[in-house]
């Protein structure tokens, strides 16, 4: 009898201490379940307190427009191209042509500038702003459009730079670059060293011209040659109608030979030397030079930060609340 009481006392303290700590285990998965839902909660917040923020901003002013920036008091407007011409770039047609329609709409432009520093870049978006920048001198024929170069107007620089009533440069300026190239690589002999056999399939005779894993035929060498020169005939017009009687044609203008500032002038393909502030101040005679260059504004900069911070919320959120939803 004693026997089974004092066995019945060990097995209720058994049950009594498993009791306990199952009580415990489960206090412990309720705190961290709702530490991990208040963690949650904490960044739904934040993220909806950010976008009231930013939605706040964006109502509120009007990040995109440039128009009117000289405040109505007279001014010279100036914008800025620089680096290579091309779509997606900041010196692409889009964002230049946006900005220099701005410029010439702001009723306090005196003049406008277009500050160079370009390699060149893409024909078709030389062009086009080429196109703009007659199209906008016709429309506000009281309004003179300079360009003014600082290190480098080569290739599509120059070509842009051709529109402009007149070209100021630096006496080292690097100026020029009439022509047009067409360049690749080819990888035939390493690939006959590796064992690599090329399988292209087209359709079409001329679909796999100038293909960097086939040989060069002389149809397609011929036949490129022919694209770049016809494209270097349309650059020699532009530059002939940019700069009229002005230039001097040598035997070597449009060879795709580049020339110093002072030299360029020389040949007629600028008109003198000057910087933004003395052509501002001397040529245009509005001292005050207002920036209407197409950057980054405030609302995209918070856009693309908020696009960040709500991903790296989202994957945080998801990865704390993983062990819950298994």
């Amino acid at each position: 009898m004693g026997w089974f009481t004092s066995r019945g006392s060990k097995m209720t303290e058994s049950n009594g201490g498993n009791w306990e700590k199952e009580l415990i285990s489960k206090l412990a998965t309720a705190a961290l379940a709702e530490q991990r839902r208040a963690r949650r909660w904490g960044i739904f917040f934040k993220l909806l307190t950010f976008a009231y923020i930013t939605f706040v901003l964006l109502a509120f002013v009007d990040w995109g427009s440039r128009a009117d920036l000289g405040g109505g008091k007279k001014h010279t407007a100036m914008v800025e191209l620089t680096g290579l011409i091309a779509p997606g770039n900041d010196a692409s047609a889009e964002k230049i042509n946006g900005a220099l329609q701005a410029a010439f709409k702001d009723k306090g432009t005196q003049g406008v500038i277009l500050r160079i520093n370009s390699p060149g870049g893409s024909p078709v978006q030389s062009q086009t702003i080429y196109d703009e920048m007659r199209r906008l001198r016709k429309k506000y024929p009281d309004i003179p459009l300079y360009a003014v170069v600082e290190d480098i107007c080569a290739s599509g620089g120059y070509f842009v730079a051709a529109g402009a009533d007149r070209i100021y440069v630096s006496k080292s300026s690097v100026v020029g670059s009439i022509g047009v190239l067409m360049n690749g690589f080819g990888f035939t002999g390493l690939m006959d060293k590796l064992g690599v056999e090329r399988r292209l399939i087209t359709a079409g005779e001329n679909k796999g011209m100038l293909d960097p894993f086939s040989p060069l035929s002389e149809k397609d060498k011929e036949y490129a040659q022919h694209l770049t020169r016809e494209i270097h005939q349309q650059f020699i017009a532009v530059v002939r109608e940019g700069r009229g009687k002005r230039l001097k044609e040598t035997p070597e203008m449009f060879s795709g030979l580049i020339w110093t500032g002072a030299k360029s002038v020389e040949l007629g393909l600028a008109d003198g030397y000057g910087t933004l502030d003395s052509v501002a101040r001397d040529v245009i005679k509005a001292e005050e030079i207002v920036d209407y260059t197409q950057k980054e504004g405030i609302a995209e900069k918070v856009a693309k930060r908020f696009g960040a911070a709500a991903a790296s919320a989202f994957v945080e959120m998801v990865v704390r609340s993983a062990p819950l939803m298994r």
